[in-house]
């Protein structure tokens, strides 16, 4: 997490994120498919980082994929890292809140979308929440 704007130690973020959040969020985990609050969730306004606040996302770049997670196909300009994951016996990129480096999800390219980007940022909704525009 070198370069975080936003670093914690682990004891700081397990005192400030639910056990859900330190798991997804901290420890890289993945909420099961179809459970997540935003995955269907159609409000106008900025989803951002359920662990610093960043904003990482406007509504009008989510879109229904069909995946089981929020789906967007592009990131406010340099909120989201992208890094090589080589876990699970496959190579995929995986998303960070480049503030804090709180793990979002993964992204996916090339799968034929009608988006502008030809994206899929796969995101858990337990690493993010949603404020109305204002």
């Amino acid at each position: 997490m070198s370069g975080s704007t936003k670093t914690k130690s682990e004891s700081e973020w397990q005192a400030i994120l639910s056990p859900e959040q330190f798991r997804i969020l901290r420890q890289k985990a993945t909420e099961p498919g179809g459970t997540g609050k935003y995955e269907h969730f159609k409000g106008e306004g900025i989803y951002s980082c359920a662990g610093c606040g960043t904003p990482l996302y406007k509504s009008a770049t989510k879109f229904d994929s069909g995946c089981g997670w929020p789906a967007f196909f592009d990131a406010l300009p340099g909120t989201v890292s992208r890094h090589e994951d080589l876990s699970g016996g496959r190579v995929r990129t995986e998303i960070t809140c480049t503030a804090c480096g709180g793990h979002l999800g993964h992204v996916f390219k090339g799968e034929g979308f009608p988006t502008p980007t030809d994206e899929r940022h796969c995101v858990n909704s337990v690493s993010i929440n949603f404020a109305d525009e204002k």
